[in-house]
This record gives C-alpha cells, sequence and structure tokens, in this order.
C-alpha cells in the first residue's frame, strides 16, 4: 500500500489532465487576454515607432502602398488587425453584463459566446469591405 504522501502528490499531479477539456468559454477567456495584450502592446509599439523614427505619417503610408501586396494579403492583414478589436469589445461587453449578474447559466454562457464569435467575424469582414 503507498504511503499517503505518495497518493497525495499522485492525486495533484494526475487531476489536470483527466478533469480538464477544452471549452468555449476557457477558449474565449484566453482568446480575450491574448487580444488585449496583443491589443496594447501593438499600440504601444506603434506609439513608440511614431515617436522615435524620423519621417511622418504620410512617408510611411507611402513606403506601405510602394509594397504593391496583392489584395488577398492587404485583406488577410486587415482582418488580422480589425478581428482582435472587435473581438475584444464585444466580449468586454460580454463581461459588462456578467457584471451585472446576467448571463451565468452554462447555455446562456455558450449561446452569448456563439453570439460574441459571429459578431466579431461579421463586424471584422465590414471593416474589411469598409477600408
Amino acid at each position: 500500500m503507498p504511503c499517503l504522501y505518495t497518493v497525495c502528490v499522485m492525486a495533484m499531479l494526475s487531476w489536470y489532465p483527466m478533469s480538464c477539456r477544452w471549452s468555449l468559454p476557457m477558449m474565449m477567456s484566453i482568446t480575450h487576454r491574448g487580444t488585449g495584450v496583443g491589443l496594447s502592446g501593438g499600440i504601444s509599439a506603434f506609439a513608440l515607432l511614431a515617436l522615435v523614427l524620423p519621417g511622418n505619417y504620410p512617408y510611411y503610408l507611402d513606403l506601405i502602398h510602394s509594397l504593391s501586396v496583392g489584395p488577398a494579403l492587404l485583406s488577410l492583414a486587415k482582418f488580422g488587425i480589425a478581428f482582435p478589436v472587435s473581438y475584444h469589445t464585444l466580449n468586454g461587453i460580454r463581461h459588462l453584463f456578467w457584471d451585472s449578474g446576467k448571463g451565468f447559466k452554462i447555455p446562456e454562457v455558450y449561446r452569448s459566446g456563439y453570439v460574441v464569435i459571429v459578431l466579431s467575424i461579421l463586424t471584422s469582414i465590414a471593416a474589411i469591405a469598409y477600408m
């Protein structure tokens, strides 16, 4: 019979892989944090580069236009900017509803999650079409 210490350590080390399954709320929470960090870092880097680099905004805009990237790559880059902004904003609104005490039942959590994902994709596509 194993000692109590061994049983406790094995229980602590083995619970995570057995009981943790990827779920929509977990993935959305991780993605919300990731988009927040990415947007914060991107805006900070852009602001720092705007202060440090020589030239002004029209110079760098002309530089980007001179790259002559195809429309598919340009649309992908626009989506890469628009999706994190729309996802983080819409999921933040979802969190505000949670702060008011609404939407905590499991079916509501999943339904609001799917709504956020679909609306994020649609608003990102709309933003790409507008830009």
